[in-house]
């Protein structure tokens, strides 16, 4: 391909960076992101749950991990800010039974105190004090979250120097919050795992999609450092960058 037929190709893979739930099918098989963490999410929440447990899944996406859990519905709850994903819930969610609400702001989560024996959080926002009131007793919070650093080599190939949108997301300073609140800290964990793309269209898609580590990203904007990013999987068959993720377990 030419220069101006690679510009076609990509801002097609721009406009069409849309999604629904938290569904990445769309590069499936163009992109990997290595998985393979210390612990697992799932099996963690599943060891805090029982029938009778209220259980709160906070920035809940499309509802995808939760329904998986196959908790009885009348002891669920779920929030989610994301418009097309508040309607998703809408969709699939309330009309299961389950105490779905929508909300955008972490520090004001429309519940009443003392509701929750668990409360998960996947790569959404939270705030320590909330949650604090959100839970009963003894209730326990487990979250795994995407690290400041997340995607920061992939951000730095097209937006260098662009400023970090979340510096303090990282184990040792959210731990430290969590138990300044009055948290035990039950389990804590950090890694760095690799992910690779092997086309630039599925990079300019997934750039598009994640907004907030890619601020004022386009094909327009970035097109030089693009063609740079093609020539090296023309010469190496990929570019490859770092996810960062870290995992807390918290007591009240």
């Amino acid at each position: 391909m030419n220069i101006e037929e690679l510009k076609t190709l990509w801002k097609q893979e721009e406009d069409m960076a849309h999604i629904r739930g938290w569904d990445f099918s769309h590069i499936h098989g163009r992109y990997e992101a290595k998985q393979d963490l210390p612990w697992n999410y799932e099996s963690i929440v599943r060891n805090y749950l029982t029938k009778d447990t209220d259980i709160l899944d906070y920035d809940t996406g499309g509802g995808e991990f939760l329904l998986s859990l196959k908790h009885p519905y009348h002891k669920t709850s779920a929030t989610e800010g994301y418009p097309p994903n508040v309607k998703l819930c809408g969709e699939i969610l309330t009309p299961l039974g389950i105490h779905f609400r929508e909300c955008n702001n972490a520090s004001a989560i429309p519940f009443d105190d003392a509701s929750f024996d668990l409360i998960i959080n996947r790569h959404g926002d939270f705030d320590a004090p909330e949650l604090y009131r959100l839970l009963k007793g003894n209730g326990i919070f487990v979250t795994e979250q995407v690290g400041g650093e997340n995607d920061r080599d992939l951000v730095e190939m097209v937006l260098p120097g662009i400023p970090k949108p979340f510096p303090h997301l990282n184990l040792k300073e959210q731990r430290e919050a969590f138990e300044k609140t009055g948290f035990q800290i039950l389990q804590a964990e950090e890694a760095f795992r690799p992910i690779t793309f092997y086309d630039v269209g599925a990079f300019v898609w997934f750039a598009r999609i994640i907004e907030w580590e890619f601020p004022g990203f386009s094909v327009d904007r970035c097109f030089d450092e693009l063609l740079k990013m093609h020539d090296c999987i023309k010469k190496n068959g990929k570019i490859t960058g770092t996810i960062h993720r870290y995992l807390i377990v918290a007591k009240k």
